[in-house]
């Protein structure tokens, strides 16, 4: 309250300005006595009609200079000290942009109806001048000789918004519940849709729901508002709830509500919902939208559906930067870099010229094929286009130098950039802990606090994994502190990378003490689980979040199995491994890759099972990997099979006949069998070769 006395004090001891002068005032004279006479019985009824005409051209004033020829109109015919037409000056102005002038008149009315109020507000708003339409809102407030209105309240709410000033949304709310209380108003769907909209976007959203639920009628505007507001939260899930929400009440779509709820359908992996809505969208023709398309681009990128998107892109008429960029993203996520770089290409090629966000996709492409040449000449472009100082940017720079190694390039692009956001810092910490700078990093982290940022999710999640050996867990426990204190441990990938420090530090018991609290669990949970309690020789547990696992609905992927059958392969669980490989392969619908074999071959041989081991590695529909080769023929020496020796060293020496630890192994073997001959062929070969085994070398 004492900041509105101020702001009341500050407007009415503001010196009213004298009304902006005009070519009519200054030429025109007193009328003389006789032709006042004349015009003695048409002086009420012109005046009259002046007034109205001059009204009617207010309200539907095209630009500035009509505007100002009215306001020379309206001061020449005596009406400046009128409240009506003197409001409708102001409102014309601050509509045209024109704020200044709009203040000016404002100053100099002898008395403000809630009309002028209304629409000085409002353009201050418009003009982005959020601090001072609030600063007058409360002027308004304390001055008292006008009521707020349900015209007053939905720019200001907007400003709070924008703002984020949530505690003095709350005083507005309020004075709207008191209003309507006490009978001097009706709920209005427009201010109510502000105000869900202000809460939302705030981060407030169970408030956000009050007042949505609280509205009596909720139209279109309303459900986009609330749906709008919880896309700015980023609670996914929720934003396709409500769409299914609103369409079952009745609610159409249109393109404004169709894009917003694609772009949540693809964040979230709700790719039934988002192909539902792409059939409402072309019922409605929505769907010829540019931002409907882009979204639909957007959202089977983001679904794994890169085909689709790729066929929607192609067939879309209209394409614009963000058309591109959403399919050169797209095909990033989903493994395509070599598809991204072209799609850049051709892009370039058509003469599109790509914004900051394009090449913020592009980069993570080049640093993943290795293309550092390419990936400067991107940092080139972006210095000629004045895109170097963005910060999508600068961060995607400093990620592609440091995963090249070139860490000192990536620190010169950092310490150069004048504006850093946290978005730029968390690059440059994970720069310092991908190349294993662990005191860099964690310096990096304490400076970013000092600066006056806080660290988030990105920022714990990238400096974790540098804790994840014993002489670090001190510093990994003091995250995991900070972690608790500042409510981050609901993300899901923070306590993931958590259960990994604790699991390789062999804190298992910690683990899952970490996992039992977890909210929200994903694959990559139960993976890490899985894998660290089989290392650790606790199958029955690693087996047991494995049911836990189906009976949360998450489903498995190939490195879950690669942890499942390497855990039954040192347990000697042959049979339930065998099940797993067939469930795999069956009821999961999952190919099997080099690792799946590896442990199968191996499996098969701890178990003393080799003529099953050499038949399913003969049958495999890849050439087994060296190591593969190599297991089985350490079990042909522990079991003393000469055949399948023989048979495998065959093969070793066809794929690796340079590698002396293979031949070392066979020669021993043939040793082992008393068989001399083959021993003296082996050793004479590897002399012939010249191979020799590298020296190992100890730390102590």
């Amino acid at each position: 309250m004492l900041a509105a006395a101020a702001v009341k004090g500050r407007i009415k001891s503001r010196p009213r300005l004298p009304p902006l002068a005009s070519p009519a005032t200054t030429s025109t004279c007193a009328p003389a006595p006789a032709a006042t006479a004349r015009r003695g019985s048409h002086a009420a009824a012109s005046q009259v009609v002046s007034h109205a005409s001059l009204l009617l051209r207010l309200q539907s004033c095209p630009d500035f200079q009509e505007a100002r020829r009215l306001h020379a109109a309206v001061l020449v015919g005596g009406h400046g000290h009128g409240t009506v037409l003197v409001a409708q000056l102001v409102r014309a102005y601050a509509k045209l942009g024109d704020v200044a002038h709009a203040l000016r008149v404002f100053d100099g009315m002898p008395r403000r109806n809630s009309f002028a109020w209304n629409a000085v507000i409002k353009g201050l708003v418009d003009a982005g001048r959020f601090s001072e339409a609030l600063e007058m809102f409360w002027g308004m407030v304390n001055d008292g000789s006008v009521a707020v209105d349900g015209f007053t309240y939905p720019p200001v709410i907007k400003a709070c918004a924008a703002l984020g000033a949530v505690a003095q949304g709350r005083k507005v709310w309020e004075m709207v519940e008191a209003d309507i209380a006490s009978g001097n108003a009706r709920p209005n769907v427009f201010v109510q849709c502000a105000l869900v909209d202000m809460f939302a976007k705030c981060g407030c959203l169970d408030e956000a729901r009050n007042v949505f639920e609280s509205m009596q009628v909720r139209d279109l505007a309303a459900w986009t508002a609330m749906i709008g507001g919880t896309v700015h939260s980023g609670n996914w899930l929720e934003v396709v709830d409500l769409f299914n929400h609103m369409r079952s009440e009745g609610f159409g779509v249109d393109s404004l509500i169709a894009a917003t709820v694609i772009s949540a359908c693809g964040r979230a992996g709700e790719l039934q919902v988002g192909t539902a809505l792409h059939g409402c969208a072309v019922k409605s023709g929505a769907s010829g939208d540019i931002y409907v398309s882009n979204a639909l681009v957007d959202m089977y990128c983001k679904c794994g559906c890169v085909e689709m998107a790729d066929c929607l892109f192609w067939s879309t008429n209209s394409k614009d930067v963000v058309s591109w960029s959403s399919l050169i993203v797209g095909y990033s996520q989903n493994g395509m870099h070599n598809v991204s770089v072209s799609l850049f290409c051709e892009m370039i090629s058509l003469g599109i010229n790509p914004n900051s966000s394009t090449l913020a996709s592009i980069l993570p492409c080049l640093s993943v094929l290795k293309l550092i040449r390419s990936g400067k000449e991107i940092h080139c472009f972006s210095i000629r286009h004045g895109l170097e100082r963005s910060e999508f940017v600068v961060s995607a720079l400093i990620d592609l130098y440091s995963k090249q190694g070139l860490i000192r390039v990536a620190e010169t692009i950092f310490w150069l950039t004048l504006d850093k956001d946290l978005a730029i810092w968390n690059s440059m910490v994970a720069g310092y802990a991908v190349n294993g700078y662990s005191d860099s990093a964690f310096c990096a982290l304490r400076l970013l606090q000092k600066v006056g940022l806080k660290p988030d999710h990105v920022t714990v999640v990238s400096v974790l994994p540098l804790c994840n050996q014993h002489h670090m867990l001190i510093q990994g426990k003091e995250l995991h502190a900070y972690v608790i204190k500042y409510c981050i441990n609901s993300v899901c990938s923070v306590n993931n990378a958590l259960l990994d420090m604790y699991c390789k530090c062999g804190f298992l018991e910690v683990a899952k003490e970490v996992f039992q609290l977890m909210t929200e669990r994903n694959t990559v949970t139960y993976n890490i689980l899985i894998s660290s309690f089989g290392k650790h020789n606790h199958e029955d547990q690693a087996l047991s979040f494995f049911d836990l696992m189906k009976r949360d609905g998450i489903a498995p992927d190939k490195v879950t199995f690669v942890a499942l059958l390497s855990c039954c392969s040192h347990a000697g669980l042959i049979d339930k491994g065998l099940h797993l490989y067939h469930s795999m392969l069956h009821d999961y619908n999952i190919s099997p890759e080099k690792e799946h074999y590896s442990c199968i071959v191996d499996l098969y041989s701890r178990c003393g099972k080799l003529d099953e081991a050499w038949c399913f590695m003969s049958n495999m529909a890849e050439e087994p990997e060296i190591d593969v080769l190599g297991g089985l023929l350490a079990a042909c020496r522990v079991h003393n099979r000469m055949d399948i020796a023989e048979l495998v060293g065959k093969r070793i020496f066809e794929q690796n006949p340079n590698d002396p630890g293979y031949h070392i192994l066979l020669s021993n073997i043939y040793a082992d069998a008393g068989m001399w001959s083959d021993v003296t062929r082996i050793r004479t070969m590897i002399q012939e070769r010249n191979l020799k085994k590298e020296t190992g070398n100890s730390l102590t």
